[in-house]
């Protein structure tokens, strides 16, 4: 029996699920997975089986089957209705049946129901899907495979109809029932140059003149505790590219499937240019739900994503521009807002809104977006300061495709700049709500620190906006229909891919065509071309196609209840024709040649998800009533997990690095008191960094006092005394000093101050006027500084 609130009993009966395998195929920036999960029945009933699982929302799933003892049973795309339907009436007259769908309120949710699975019977449930891999700043190609699923914060009122309310069984990792396995091939023609993980791999094997091969594959004893990522970087991977595929030969010409497909890369090579002399209104909406308490990763003292949080949005006031406007909203099942309205960023704004930050907890409640997402579009537009939103969240919500909806709606006056915090966020909501606005979106799992890639994300909302444009030359007969939405914006460091159909007649195999990005940066025209065969290339999978759909379908599918009436149909046809589900098909499989139908009672069976349970001492308040009882079950056997307390009631060790002082913010405590395996960072790292910043003035200067000195590692006396003129303004020394100091002892983390010491030396050339050189020759032999004093140039 399993327990009612969907609990395993101590009995344990037998799980069906016994493992999953992946295989792997990455060739350049594509990856092809065929995902199996295998079944046994070992009870003496027939089961009927439910899995939920993640799957990253850019993945186009076109392929499912079982094989049952032998037997291979292929699935068919239908309208999602008639495939639910479908499936019902076979299981209730007896025969095996398997349905794979997408979640009615997420893309990157499944669920796998797997219908009268006969005693001592096994099954083997393939799909397989493609997808594109996101580039990082520093050039490697990240792929995830979905591993953890965290419980998705149910709205009051919202319908139950979503697989996510489906009270799956929750176990310890070290009980959880069935295993994962990896076999990842990699090639790429111009060579593989190294392959990271997150998890432990088997020796990595290398093989080709260049590395142009590689062959990995988890270690054994995988457990599912984080999401499984490879970061893979290719000696070449800035490379723009056309491929073109040959379409389904059994399908007619001018549809999608039947004409060839064409796939565009292009990596512009966009200058850096000046700052915009428009600033720009920024908001930050922090996701404070319950939820953020849990840590960055499983490691024993990881960080609290609360806590992270905090200080990544300290080092983004820290390095906001002086005239631009902003303001700060913390959201739970309520939300707070620092100010009425956005102000303007000044010392005292500054000083107001970091106080602020340093209280911030995690106790809000649950997890509603939505609500103060509508509160920012409503409030007035600031003129001539353009309206750049920055959300982070472990995107624990239930309602996705209404905030993508809400987002994409107000398009036209801001961009979404969004950040997955934590182990298992939402790819669905992250990565929908910053392409909607043409933003970005970024992941920070495990010991990734998330200020380097919230200030990569505000270095590129004060970059200019470069306007593009794509255009073909192609053979006379011979035309490009975009499948893809029309890009009309590109940021500086970015790849752009775009898919097209190509009809018409092609011509001779020995034809060539060229297709040219255009770009315009402030005033000035750049373009890139590519010339390319016009011979396509066979691919069974028909992987560029599958691409092509998806990506048109990602513009069109909001989902079954938000997706506009006049796209519905459209949306419908292609998942239909191209075999790559949405939300309105599902994947149905029927079994229909037993020699006899199933009689008797069907036992339900879910399958079980594991616990971290690092995940926080206080209770997750959020969590279904199974999950809570479960947790307070594990707390009385000595697990160590707290009770439940109430959401206003949380207790919270921060590890902030700030601290109180007669000062705004605070004095670091000396490196005599603190050992490195206390902090886990250098002594004069990062936790000096922090310092440094905190005393950072908004307009971009220091003061000369203590604090500093402290923090410079020296006395204040001596400072002042080497001060070389001495009726010179104690500022301007102080904030050379600092400067210096962040390029001596910051040069690793440097991408987190840039912005910082812009500011400064612009505020130094104001203010130091026919001082600055003498200033910055003594500043460097006073500090025995290796730094180049053409750093101070503007």
């Amino acid at each position: 029996m399993v327990h009612p609130c969907g609990l395993l009993t101590c009995h344990k009966e037998p799980v069906p699920l016994k493992s999953i395998s992946v295989t792997l195929s990455i060739c350049e920036f594509v990856a092809g997975v065929s995902a199996t999960l295998n079944y046994e029945n070992e009870e003496e009933v027939p089961l009927e089986t439910f899995f939920v699982f993640p799957m990253d929302e850019d993945s186009a799933v076109y392929s499912f089957e079982a094989t049952v003892d032998g037997k291979k049973i292929k699935a068919e795309l239908q309208e999602k209705m008639q495939a639910q339907t479908n499936y019902e009436n076979a299981i209730s007259q007896g025969h095996q049946a398997f349905l794979l769908e997408e979640d009615m309120s997420s893309r990157d949710v499944f669920c796998c129901n797997v219908g009268n699975l006969l005693p001592g019977s096994k099954a083997a449930l393939t799909l397989k899907y493609v997808q594109e891999l996101p580039l990082e700043a520093d050039g490697a190609l990240r792929y995830v495979l979905p591993a953890i699923l965290n419980p998705r914060y149910q709205l009051s009122g919202q319908s139950e109809d979503s697989c996510l309310a489906v009270k799956a069984p929750v176990v310890p990792l070290e009980d959880l029932p069935y295993t994962i396995s990896m076999v990842a091939t990699i090639s790429s023609p111009h060579g593989i140059e190294r392959i990271q993980s997150t998890c432990s791999l088997s020796p990595i094997e290398y093989l080709g003149v260049n590395k142009t091969f590689a062959q990995v594959s988890l270690a054994d004893g995988h457990k599912f505790d984080r999401d499984v990522e490879l970061l893979i970087y290719y000696s070449e991977v800035h490379t723009p590219s056309v491929a073109v595929e040959k379409g389904e030969p059994k399908t007619k010409p001018d549809c999608l499937m039947g004409d060839p497909a064409a796939m565009v890369s292009f990596y512009p090579d966009i200058p850096e240019a000046q700052q915009s002399n428009t600033c720009g209104e920024f908001v930050f909406l922090m996701d404070r739900s319950g939820s953020m308490q849990g840590p960055m990763s499983k490691e024993n003292k990881s960080q609290q994503r609360i806590d992270a949080a905090k200080e990544t949005l300290i080092l983004l006031l820290k390095s906001l521009p002086l005239g631009c406007y902003f303001n700060i909203y913390g959201f739970g099942s309520s939300y707070e807002a620092f100010f009425q309205n956005s102000v303007e960023y000044t010392q005292s704004t500054m000083e107001e809104a970091l106080r602020r930050v340093k209280l911030m907890q995690a106790n809000l409640g649950g997890t509603e977006i939505l609500t103060p997402l509508r509160h920012i579009y409503r409030a007035p537009s600031i003129p001539g300061h353009p309206l750049q939103v920055f959300v982070f969240t472990d995107g624990e919500v239930s309602n996705t495709f209404s905030v993508i909806k809400e987002v994409k709606s107000n398009r036209l006056r801001h961009r979404c700049f969004s950040f997955g915090v934590g182990e298992g966020a939402s790819t669905s909501l992250i990565k929908g709500i910053a392409r909607v606005s043409r933003g970005t979106s970024e992941f920070i799992t495990g010991k990734e620190r998330m200020q380097a890639k919230a200030l990569r994300a505000l270095k590129l909302s004060l970059q200019p906006v470069v306007d593009i444009s794509l255009s073909w030359d192609l053979p006379q007969g011979l035309s490009a229909k975009m499948l893809s939405p029309e890009e009309t914006v590109i940021f500086r460091g970015q790849r752009l891919i775009v898919y097209a159909q190509l009809t018409g007649m092609m011509p001779p195999a020995e034809a060539t065509g060229e297709v040219c990005l255009k770009y315009m940066l402030q005033g000035k025209n750049f373009e890139n071309k590519v010339k390319f065969s016009l011979q396509p290339k066979l691919d069974a999978n028909l992987t560029i196609h599958r691409l092509a759909a998806k990506s048109f379908l990602q513009t069109k599918d909001m989902g079954l209840r938000e997706t506009p009436a006049g796209d519905k149909k459209e949306v419908l046809e292609v998942s239909l024709e191209c075999g790559v589900i949405s939300s309105y098909t599902a994947f149905v499989a029927i079994n229909k040649d037993l020699n006899k139908p199933l009689q008797g009672p069907l036992a339900r069976r879910d399958i079980p998800r594991p616990v971290l349970l690092r995940a926080s001492a206080a209770m997750p308040w959020h969590l279904g009533a199974g999950e809570r009882l479960f947790r307070k079950c594990l707390s009385t056997r000595g697990v160590g997990l707290a009770t439940p307390k109430a959401p206003g009631h949380r207790q919270m060790k921060t590890r902030m690095c700030f601290k109180e002082t007669s000062h705004e913010m605070g004095r670091p405590r000396s490196s005599s008191k603190r050992t490195n395996s206390e902090t886990h960072r250098p002594v004069f790292g990062d936790d000096h960094l922090v310092q440094l910043i905190s005393l950072q003035k908004a307009d971009g200067s220091w003061d000369l006092n203590e604090d500093l000195a402290l923090v410079l590692g020296m006395k204040l006396e001596d400072i002042l005394a080497s001060l070389p003129d001495k009726d010179a303004d104690s500022s301007n020394w102080a904030t050379v000093l600092a400067v210096l100091w962040l390029h001596d002892s910051g040069k690793d983390v440097k991408c987190e101050w840039e912005l910082l010491e812009r500011k400064a030396v612009a505020w130094i050339h104001i203010h130091a006027g026919s001082v600055r050189h003498a200033l910055v020759k003594a500043a460097i032999a006073f500090m025995k500084s290796s730094a180049d004093p053409a750093i101070f140039d503007l």
